[in-house]
């Protein structure tokens, strides 16, 4: 059992930490940086990967000691409390998820509009430049 409760705690450290990622890029984003995007998403992968394996291992874990172990209540209550703590920690990762998902939403759209902005004012550029202001010019000489 006490395996189980070093592997939560492991596991909630991870999330604590997923947590304070997407904290620090949150605060990147809201001045429009999203220069580390990749590097963001890496990190959290990996995270994500090492928390499976713990999720693996908790399992494991469990089918090899269920049988065997008695829960005494302490144990019972400290397993209770992380399973908590890790209910909380993937409650405050999604609210983040959700808003880092509308930021990088809200640059895309300004990107595109950007985009679509440059190009309606090449085409009026090269209009402007086209043969059909040497035309007029040569019609005043």
């Amino acid at each position: 059992m006490q395996r189980i409760i070093r592997l939560l705690k492991e596991k909630n450290s991870y999330l604590e930490r997923f947590y304070e990622i997407n904290e620090s890029e949150m605060s990147n984003f809201a001045n429009r940086n999203f220069d580390g995007l990749e590097s963001f998403y890496q990190t959290r992968d990996s995270l994500l990967e090492m928390i499976r394996d713990i999720d693996e291992r908790i399992d494991g874990e469990n089918r090899e000691s269920h049988d065997e172990v008695a829960f005494t209540q302490s144990s019972k209550v400290e397993v209770e409390l992380l399973l908590k703590e890790k209910t909380q920690w993937v409650k405050a990762i999604l609210a983040q998820d959700l808003h880092i998902l509308s930021s990088v939403e809200k640059e895309k759209s300004t990107i595109i509009t950007e985009l679509r902005s440059t190009t309606r004012a090449k085409k009026v550029v090269g209009a402007y430049h086209s043969g059909n202001q040497q035309t007029q010019l040569d019609e005043e000489v």
